[in-house]
């Protein structure tokens, strides 16, 4: 049995594998409400065999979404198509789980294919983007966002447990916090974004305290036995990485003292024009290797794990407990099932449904009574 396709826990809910499906937003909503696309797209991946599907980056309020066609869950009939998600998910065998956020300064952008810059001001679908400081982003995402008041900031900490209240009582059982990407949380504790010089900024403890404020309280409403995790960027590729992740795992070690549960290792993106290492087999392996040994937690991480062997090699060598895999499982839903067969599994069909799993089995080649 290959390391990757062992059983892991996390409180009460056991994934079939290590394999996770990570979010990825699909821009279909309508008004925050997931469509016919995501009821198919969401359980046909989990019937293809990953032991996690977590639901695409889901705004907490309408001004949190990325864009107008990113999911939302501040209302009831958004809940309702999220439950019907979940439902599904479970139903083909994997932990339906999802992921809740707050885009910040980067909010109120066209779609990736339209643009993936920030709406003009004025145009009837924009939005005022919210930020620790009004500071921009910068290249396509220009505008100036709002500098929260502390008004502001206690809404979106309520919207945050309005959100994992809703995700609860839809039938999630994994939550994911989105604290990474340059988004809200992340802004929050970067220098770069914040220059606040009230309790919110400044000092490591004051950045850090929106992020540890909104996790406290979340963690008063979602399942002590379902697992809590958060998707935070420990290193921005600015040159400055050894300082920043440093300071990014003393803040990880309070967040597992307030109650994370499993950390996915992400990347800043707080500043653009940094020298991320595209194209260097699973970069983030040692760095959440090193998370996990000093903050003491699970980690999950995913950028440029490409191939089985290497899905294989950072949980076999303990770097990750699992590995997001996300455009393989774009290109193909069953893809599971191409890594069973390439690690040599003695019976990969069992990671398919069984209707796949029947026929696949009995297929002996061309000509046989089987080939059909």
């Amino acid at each position: 049995m290959s390391a990757l396709f062992t059983p892991f826990k996390l409180k009460d809910v056991t994934l079939r594998n290590r394999i996770a499906v990570p979010p990825m937003c699909q821009y279909s909503a309508e008004d925050g409400v997931t469509t016919n696309w995501h009821q198919v797209h969401y359980p046909s991946i989990a019937r293809g065999g990953a032991g996690l599907v977590i639901v695409e980056a889901t705004g907490v309020s309408p001004e949190g979404r990325i864009t107008p066609g990113c999911t939302g869950l501040w209302n009831d009939t958004q809940a309702e198509g999220m439950a019907r998600i979940a439902a599904g998910i479970a139903a083909a065998g994997a932990v339906p789980g999802i992921q809740i956020g707050h885009a910040g300064r980067k909010a109120s952008a066209n779609l990736p294919w339209e643009g993936d810059d920030h709406i003009p001001e004025g145009d009837p679908r924009a939005w005022q983007p919210l930020a620790p400081s009004a500071i921009a982003f910068g290249g396509g995402l220009g505008r100036v966002p709002k500098a929260m008041t502390l008004d502001d900031i206690a809404k979106v900490k309520t919207d945050f447990v309005a959100a994992a209240r809703r995700a609860r009582d839809a039938g999630f059982q994994w939550l994911e916090l989105h604290f990474a990407h340059g988004y809200l949380a992340q802004s929050f504790f970067s220098p770069y974004s914040n220059q606040r010089t009230d309790e919110y900024g400044g000092s490591f403890d004051n950045r850090g305290r929106f992020l540890l404020e909104t996790l406290a309280a979340v963690r008063e409403v979602w399942p002590e036995n379902l697992p809590l995790t958060a998707r935070f960027g420990v290193i921005e590729y600015d040159g400055n990485d050894e300082a920043t992740l440093t300071e990014s795992i003393a803040l990880v070690r309070r967040m597992h003292a307030l109650g994370i549960d499993l950390l996915n290792v992400s990347m800043n993106f707080v500043i653009p024009g940094v020298k991320v290492p595209w194209g260097t087999e699973a970069f983030l392996a040692p760095i959440a290797e090193r998370v996990r040994r000093e903050a003491k937690l699970p980690v999950a991480s995913g950028w440029c794990i490409d191939g089985p062997h290497v899905a294989e090699r950072v949980i076999s060598n303990q770097q990750m407990d699992v590995v997001m895999m996300g455009r393989a499982h774009l290109a193909d839903p069953h893809y599971p099932y191409q890594i069973a067969q390439a690690l040599a599994q003695a019976e990969p069909v069992k990671v398919l449904p069984t209707p796949y799993a029947y026929w696949l089995s009995r297929y002996k080649g061309p000509g046989t009574a089987s080939a059909q």
